[in-house]
């Protein structure tokens, strides 16, 4: 895990700051880890990821369930229901999910499910699965968060521009920070966001898209970009607890102190923390 504890924390969050993509781990003695995973983390439990939000002053989280645990999303609805309405979740599911379980899904504060394109991390399936998935999830309101890299999108575009549900593109859509940002590479994500105003993107994973390491410089002009172009659309998240990074696990403080970087102005930091987390996952306080 990164160590917080002696770098300052230069911005402060504003109230009810969410981190809209972070992860729980196990411990695997209690919510063991899928049989056919692609990888093993170290557990990363609910209280230790309680306790880095109350550090860094995040009122609000969304959990995603990450391939790791499969479609045993127990250690997320675990942490759900101890987060006093402050936490949502964003399931992974499969053709063999009983579907009259979403109702008890919803009541625990999922709101949307996940589908993984990265072939590294997952075995990637037909369209129709994809879409038959959704259209059952679709009637609860949730939305479908996609994971993919750009350089792989023009073979999954058809299947993303059929889904009916909202997507929320996770990690800025992993473009190329290389290569130009009007581009083709990086503009062939926006225009999911542009032909669907009710898409979402988040501006995560500086840490991961980077080619020269902190303070991300690379990274902050295609961040600045989304959140000035596309303000109602853009989420924020730590991605803790950083899975598949070792050695080389961020700070957490220095990925909240990019965030004025990338959002430059109170209202759009109020937007990308505050209201657009709200308005799409519903929080009650």
């Amino acid at each position: 895990m990164s160590s917080d504890l002696n770098i300052k924390q230069t911005f402060t969050l504003p109230k009810n700051a969410c981190d809209a993509h972070c992860h729980v781990f196990g411990p695997a003695s209690i919510f063991p880890y899928s049989a056919i995973r692609k990888y093993t983390p170290k557990d990363a439990p609910k209280n230790e990821l309680f306790a880095l939000h109350r550090r860094l002053g995040f009122d609000r989280s969304v959990l995603v369930q990450a391939s790791c645990h499969g479609t045993d999303n127990s250690a997320m609805i675990d942490m759900m229901q101890d987060g006093e309405g402050r936490y949502r979740g964003v399931a992974i599911i499969d053709e063999n999910f009983d579907f009259n379980q979403l109702q008890s899904f919803h009541n625990a504060g999922v709101r949307g499910i996940r589908f993984n394109f990265l072939p590294r991390l997952v075995d990637i399936q037909p369209k129709e699965y994809y879409l038959e998935v959704a259209e059952k999830v679709a009637k609860f309101g949730w939305h479908i968060v996609v994971y993919f890299e750009s350089e792989n999108l023009a073979t999954i575009e058809s299947i993303l521009n059929d889904i009916p549900a909202p997507l929320v593109i996770d990690h800025m859509g992993r473009p190329d920070v290389s290569l130009d940002i009007n581009g083709e590479n990086f503009q062939r994500i926006c225009e999911l966001l542009r032909r669907r105003p009710e898409n979402w993107i988040k501006v995560s994973c500086v840490e991961r898209l980077t080619k020269i390491g902190a303070p991300y410089t690379d990274v902050i002009p295609f961040a600045k970009y989304l959140v000035e172009n596309f303000s109602s659309q853009v989420l924020w998240g730590t991605d803790w607890p950083h899975p598949n990074m070792e050695p080389n696990i961020p700070n957490d403080v220095l990925l909240v102190n990019s965030i004025p970087l990338m959002a430059n102005t109170a209202e759009l930091q109020q937007k990308l923390l505050v209201d657009n987390p709200h308005r799409l996952y519903q929080f009650e306080r």
